[in-house]
């Protein structure tokens, strides 16, 4: 990191960009459980690109269920520090660097610091009208039915509610949360955590409890199954699906996607992947990984229009960064320019 500090340090005289990284660790509110395990922290890590009087900025989360970590992340967004300091577009940065965090943090600082050069919203520079906000589900973590019941009653304020989900006992978790919210909406999230041979009855439990959608019941690896079964409840890809280049390959198997920057590798490839779905006829939600609003805030583009959005990330930490993101009444509202865009 010192190359690119330095970097940063000498960005006014010679006029040329400068990068800095560092990782932040964010306390989580009681803890965040899926059926993966738990965690109470999240890990981030930002870029910051310089030119000397503007800064821009993103935020990523490197999860190993893609082979990231912090380390790797760090040392690839810092590997870019020349490229960057020698005007590095958001185009030759798609090739630069894989799909994944470590370009997710860059390419979205890069929508920062144009925005904040040109005086500009990112939103416009992307062609898309000023922001409005959007409803975003709460996640309910993943415990005894019991235990998630109780969640969602503290959380009835939020309209929509996703529940984190595990496999074994979900039957009881769906009947139970639903008897404790009988008006509120429910998406739920199994991780990849559900049998083959169980997927048919969970489906039909999910229905029964007015579930109207469930992401990525089965491993990526073996989610074929899904084009074989009636889906009674319209099935989302989040694990199996990255970017445009894996849409082709599950676009029979699911109904809709779970776009999320840290997957596509930043705005740039996540606005392309959302357009590509679209003509694909699957359905959009936006989402994110637990972090701060920085994460969540370049995510508004892509939700003006989703079917779902599930933005809550900085809503489970014990604090947020300052200013963040606005939320009220289950919605949560456009970035101000000083957080990001």
């Amino acid at each position: 990191m010192g190359a690119a500090e330095d970097g940063l340090n000498g960005t006014g005289a010679k006029g040329r960009l400068g990068l800095a990284v560092h990782v932040e660790r964010w306390p989580i509110r009681g803890g965040f459980t899926i059926s993966r395990g738990s965690k109470h922290e999240a890990v981030v890590v930002v870029a910051s690109i310089s030119d000397g009087l503007h800064t821009g900025r993103g935020e990523c989360v490197p999860y190993g269920r893609y082979g990231e970590s912090v380390e790797g992340v760090v040392a690839a967004i810092d590997a870019c520090a020349n490229a960057i300091a020698r005007g590095l577009s958001r185009a030759e940065l798609l090739s630069l660097l894989p799909a994944g965090a470590a370009r997710n943090a860059l390419d979205c600082a890069l929508w920062d610091l144009e925005a904040k050069r040109s005086g500009s919203r990112a939103a416009a520079l992307a062609g898309i009208n000023p922001l409005h906000s959007v409803p975003t589900a709460f996640t309910i973590s993943l415990g005894a039915p019991e235990a998630m019941a109780a969640q969602a009653r503290e959380a009835n304020a939020h309209p929509l509610l996703k529940l984190k989900l595990g496999g074994d006992g979900d039957e009881e978790r769906l009947v139970a949360v639903r008897e404790a919210v009988p008006a509120a909406r429910l998406i739920a999230d199994a991780n990849e955590a559900w049998q083959p041979n169980d997927l048919e009855s969970l489906l039909a439990a999910a229905s029964a409890s007015g579930v109207e959608l469930v992401e990525q019941p089965l491993p990526a690896a073996s989610d074929e199954l899904l084009e074989h079964v009636e889906r009674i409840v319209p099935v989302c890809a989040d694990e199996s699906v990255h970017d445009r280049a894996t849409l082709a390959a599950i676009a029979r198997r699911y109904d809709a996607v779970n776009i999320k920057l840290d997957k596509t590798g930043g705005l740039t490839e996540a606005l392309l992947t959302v357009a590509h779905a679209r003509a694909l006829g699957l359905k959009i939600m936006v989402g994110s990984m637990v972090a701060t609003s920085l994460s969540m805030a370049p995510a508004l583009l892509l939700a003006q229009d989703a079917d779902w959005v599930d933005l809550d990330g900085s809503l489970l930490l014990a604090r947020d960064r300052v200013p963040g993101l606005t939320y009220a009444a289950g919605q949560v509202f456009p970035p101000e320019p000083e957080l990001w865009g």
